[in-house]
């Protein structure tokens, strides 16, 4: 399996304005189809620990299972992103058990596995992965987190919710308990989709309208885009930590492949 070919990626993680560190963690591997963001929380320097465990092994274990196979189809690729997060899962909240300046560490997750005509998403948290297709920005992902919950419920409307005091208050994470719910979902993928994974520090200091307006203008240079995006979230105030992952899907054996058996089917109906 490679899909260096097919996928263009391209990263950026800064501590911004305020915070001492930078408890982010990035990964990606364009030969594997994989992208990985991690945003970690609890104690001092011991988010950062968690969020490295998780895009760490996440990686290396996604590398292993996809090693001497070619692409997964979508039940198979769902199966191996949940059995590697799960097994982040465990090491985190065991480290955080065993290391007493690692207790209560945790960490949000969006990690994407992109093959054959499909992206599947592991969430959990409040960062996210956005899609930009046809100039069209579309969220893909649904915070896990108290502010979400309450404009779910009509509680609060989207402009009150910008100045809500619960704005970083996530409803499930990696590492806080033993065993954990992770949401999975696949959507299909097409030829000059970009898709965008980013840690809250980034949607907290822009609005969506600027995320879209940035990645359309720099599309074709996804390293400025990278870079551009972080700058202007700095700009704003940079409260958080700030991590971007872009990846563009080009024309490509994989893409093609999944267009094909899809055409192939509705010939067969």
């Amino acid at each position: 399996m490679d899909s260096s070919r097919v996928l263009e990626i391209a990263s950026k993680s800064d501590a911004g304005l305020v915070r001492s560190h930078n408890e982010d963690s990035i990964g990606s591997d364009a030969s594997i189809g994989l992208a990985v963001l991690a945003d970690g929380m609890g104690g001092y320097n011991a988010g950062e620990v968690a969020s490295g465990i998780a895009v760490s092994m996440i990686t290396s274990g996604m590398k292993a299972a996809l090693s001497g196979r070619g692409q997964p189809d979508e039940a198979s690729g769902e199966s191996m992103l949940r059995e590697q997060v799960a097994a982040a899962n465990s090491a985190i909240f065991n480290a955080a058990r065993q290391r007493k300046e690692c207790e209560g560490m945790g960490t949000t997750l969006v990690a994407a596995l992109f093959f054959d005509g499909k992206v599947s998403v592991a969430h959990l948290g409040d960062s996210r992965m956005y899609r930009l297709r046809g100039g069209k920005l579309e969220i893909m992902t649904h915070d896990h987190s108290l502010l979400q919950e309450q404009l779910d419920s009509g509680m609060l409307t989207k402009e009150e919710a910008r100045f809500s005091q619960y704005r970083n208050i996530v409803t499930r994470a990696l590492g806080i308990e033993q065993d954990v719910e992770i949401e999975i979902r696949s959507f299909d993928v097409q030829p000059d989709d970009l898709y965008l994974l980013c840690s809250d520090g980034l949607n907290d200091m822009l609005e969506d309208e600027e995320i879209g307006l940035v990645l359309d203008t720099l599309r074709s240079n996804l390293k400025l885009a990278a870079e551009k995006l972080v700058a202007l979230a700095n700009e704003n105030g940079g409260r958080d930590n700030i991590s971007v992952i872009l990846v563009k899907v080009k024309q490509g054996i994989g893409v093609q492949r999944g267009l094909m058996s899809r055409l192939m089917s509705s010939f067969r109906k």
